[in-house]
């Protein structure tokens, strides 16, 4: 899309955000961006089903969150993986 001038700006492609710009894009007369973090899918591992298995972990395509450290997990922490695309 051409030009820069936007009626609304959507920062955050998760459920809310893709949502609430599918929802503005409705009016055709509104010119609607949505943003998100990350960048491209050109990764070739995230167009293959079993692929996940390569992205989890990976600085490329996940945030690297960890839970906090947990008693019942013997003070342990988990990965919690989060996409990057």
């Amino acid at each position: 899309m051409a030009g820069g001038d936007f009626d609304y700006i959507v920062v955050g492609a998760g459920t809310a955000g893709c949502l609430l710009a599918n929802r503005l894009s409705a009016d055709a007369g509104q010119r609607v961006a949505l943003l998100e973090a990350g960048g491209q899918d050109n990764y070739h591992w995230i167009h293959i089903p079993v692929g996940y298995l390569y992205l989890m972990g990976n600085p490329r395509t996940d945030w690297g969150y960890m839970t906090a450290a947990e008693p019942g997990l013997n003070g342990r922490s988990l990965a919690y993986p989060r996409g990057r695309v």
